[in-house]
């Protein structure tokens, strides 16, 4: 046997140990070797964006210092209410689990994780009362693993504001 044969039946060999794990310990708890799903929270007001390009912010116009990706709207009832109606459009979301949840700010942790490979992205969601009685949000999502997430942050924070559209019409 030559050298290069050695090398990549030794690469072959590899792969198929990490798909057998992949596979045997699950996506949630094979990613764990990367480190915590759950990347933290975040204080929008001071947030500073990622240098790589796997995170989304959407805010309301004034509301964050960072470059936002989408500008939330306003919602004709309260911040309590429009964070009642948010928690139905997670129900609708698939593997999504709530980890952190703070009612003296308004503020709800949840780790997505991607159909095929189970990465993890962690969202933080804000509900901002504004005058009144109407309110509005503030999203972060970021990925735990990869440089770039071909666009799945955004794509979170857009389809999880039209949903929440569909229980709380902005006005």
């Amino acid at each position: 046997m030559n050298i290069l044969t050695t090398i990549a039946s030794a690469v072959v060999l590899g792969v198929a140990l990490i798909v057998v794990a992949f596979y045997a310990l699950g996506a949630d708890r094979f990613w764990r070797f990367a480190g915590d799903p759950d990347l933290g929270p975040v204080v929008f007001e001071t947030l500073q964006r990622r240098t790589s390009p796997n995170d989304a912010l959407a805010c309301p116009p004034g509301f964050c210092k960072a470059l936002i990706d989408v500008a939330t709207p306003v919602y004709g009832l309260p911040a309590r209410d429009l964070r009642a109606a948010f928690v139905k459009v997670i129900a609708s979301e698939p593997r999504v689990s709530n980890v952190d949840s703070n009612d003296a700010t308004l503020t709800d942790r949840y780790v997505f994780r991607s159909l095929t490979m189970g990465y993890p992205d962690t969202v933080v969601v804000r509900f901002i009362d504004q005058p009144d009685g109407r309110s509005t949000l503030a999203i972060y999502s970021r990925s735990q693993l990869g440089r770039s997430d071909l666009g799945a942050n955004k794509a979170h924070i857009t389809r999880l504001l039209a949903k929440l559209a569909t229980f709380a019409p902005p006005v």
